[in-house]
């Protein structure tokens, strides 16, 4: 499993309309390709000056359909997100290998 995290600081005067995109939008458009199993988007604790950050997390089953994304789809899908709130946003991009996952059984 690939975990793909994309760290989002918006700008605090448009992160409403940000959380709106992502959700209705931009996020269903990735899940879409076919290329994730699941999304999640967090908000990251702690305040940066004139700004809020987000993490937007997709669970990718191997590298291989993580290859497929890069080279098929984000190109565009990035590029409507830096034209839509161009100069309001900085973003960078971690990949990291699912090692071991342990879960809760109550």
């Amino acid at each position: 499993m690939i975990l793909y995290n994309v760290t989002v600081s918006i700008d605090a005067t448009i992160h409403e309309d940000w959380i709106r995109w992502m959700r209705e939008v931009h996020i269903p458009e990735v899940i879409a390709t076919g290329c994730f199993l699941e999304s999640r988007l967090s908000r990251i604790q702690g305040e940066e000056e004139g700004g809020m950050t987000f993490s937007v997390m997709y669970l990718c089953p191997s590298q291989a359909m993580y290859d497929k994304y890069q080279r098929e789809f984000a190109p565009a899908l990035q590029a409507d997100h830096a034209k839509r709130y161009q100069g309001k946003f900085a973003a960078f991009r971690t990949l990291l290998n699912v090692v071991d996952e342990f879960k809760y059984v109550g």
